[in-house]
């Protein structure tokens, strides 16, 4: 097979392939640039339409690339993972979808199901080692050589946590104790742990668009440029106005739900935003208060905002609080004018019942991100950029640019 100027060759794989699990559209983004980066997509040069037909390079037999959707019960999220499939069929690959969480004998099915083609892969792509599906799955394998892609910015977090041997837990959750179910799994947990460290001629490779500055010995960090993303899509038409992404902070806990609604009403009036792009994960009930108290047009993006940014329209400037798009968006749009500001999360915000360590890691997140204009909050919700490269005066509002951050 044939692989572009540019390109990684793919390691060869034997008659049992590879296999890649996801639970989330993002996922399975990164999935498909990994296999773009890695030579397995392979597809030729040249114009083409994914919402028309399939990739001219499709066909009727299924690639050595099998992606796997572990279904989740959430109908928006559900849309957009039925969205992303389209796309990785029409790129050729085979995609399997598993109705994982339909019932209490779901998982036995699933897991059953896919016991064959587990023992059988030789390679094994994930996007969430800190979910127990995954890990199940993990400790039932035979591969060799395991891919971790990005699940946002926890990938941060589960390298730092392999690289020092500790137990894989979200960031949001850290700080409280094990309940009965953990304790339960944790050795399930524990060899999955064990399974993403290298390990005589088991390799694993992390394959992110994060800030991975050092990786535990024998663990390969290739990043990830969103190349394919580049490649399929745009570049967009640019408006002049600003667009605000939404996160899921109030829905994990982190975030008081007043605070949050007050710096968005802050920063869509300071730099003249229109549209709010919803996550996938924010509540009906949230944005219909975003919607009244801010004014904003409320979007739900049907794909992941790096393709809905890259096929544009989209605005000059895009806001954000401290998330994983703040990393991924300047290298989807690389090229084009587009500018993205974020905004850091003030710890008067934070909840009572929040990690202790969310505002460090939430810091985290917005100190080492890169080609962006970083906004500082202040306690009431308005916003001053720090500098003065980047992010101009937004339309029809004052400056906010060289104004110094409030001690």
């Amino acid at each position: 097979m044939s692989v572009r100027s540019g390109r990684r060759t793919a390691t060869p794989t034997t008659d049992g392939g590879t296999l890649a699990f996801v639970e989330s559209p993002v996922q399975l983004l990164n999935v498909l640039e990994w296999a773009y980066a890695a030579g397995v997509a392979g597809a030729p040069e040249g114009d083409w339409d994914p919402d028309a037909a399939p990739h001219p390079s499709a066909t009727a037999e299924p690639r050595s690339l099998t992606l796997v959707v572990l279904s989740p019960t959430d109908p928006m999220t559900r849309g957009q993972l039925r969205r992303m499939c389209e796309l990785a069929r029409g790129e050729g690959f085979h995609v399997r979808w598993e109705e994982a969480r339909g019932g209490t004998t779901a998982p036995f099915h699933t897991i059953g199901g896919l016991a064959g083609p587990l023992r059988r892969a030789h390679r094994i792509v994930i996007g969430d080692p800190f979910s127990r599906y995954v890990q199940l799955l993990l400790s039932i394998t035979r591969a060799r050589d395991l891919v971790v892609v990005d699940d946002g910015t926890a990938t941060m977090e589960f390298i730092s946590q392999l690289a020092r041997g500790e137990r894989l837990v979200r960031w949001h959750r850290r700080g409280g104790r094990p309940g009965a179910r953990d304790m339960v799994f944790m050795p399930v947990s524990s060899k999955a742990r064990r399974r993403l460290t290298p390990s005589g001629d088991r390799t694993v490779e992390v394959f992110s668009s994060m800030p991975i500055e050092s990786a535990p010995e024998g663990v390969t960090v290739t990043p990830n440029a969103f190349a394919w993303t580049r490649a399929r899509f745009g570049p967009p038409r640019i408006t002049k106005g600003a667009d605000l992404v939404g996160t899921s902070l109030v829905e994990t806990g982190v975030v008081d739900l007043d605070r949050y609604v007050d710096a968005v009403a802050a920063l869509a009036r300071t730099h003249g935003a229109t549209r709010y792009f919803a996550h996938r994960r924010e509540s009906a009930e949230k944005l219909h208060r975003l919607a009244v108290d801010t004014g904003l047009q409320i979007v739900r993006p049907d794909l992941p905002l790096e393709l809905i940014a890259r096929r544009g329209p989209i605005g000059r400037t895009i806001l954000s609080f401290p998330s994983t798009v703040v990393h991924t968006l300047p290298l989807a749009l690389a090229g084009t004018e587009v500018k993205v500001a974020v905004m850091d999360i003030d710890p008067s915000w934070l909840t009572d019942t929040a990690s202790p360590r969310a505002q460090g890691f939430l810091s985290g997140v917005t100190g080492t991100a890169r080609d962006v204009q970083r906004l500082a909050s202040v306690a009431d919700g308005s916003a001053a950029a720090e500098g003065s490269g980047g992010l101009g005066p937004a339309v029809g509002s004052p400056s906010t640019v060289g104004q110094a951050a409030p001690a």
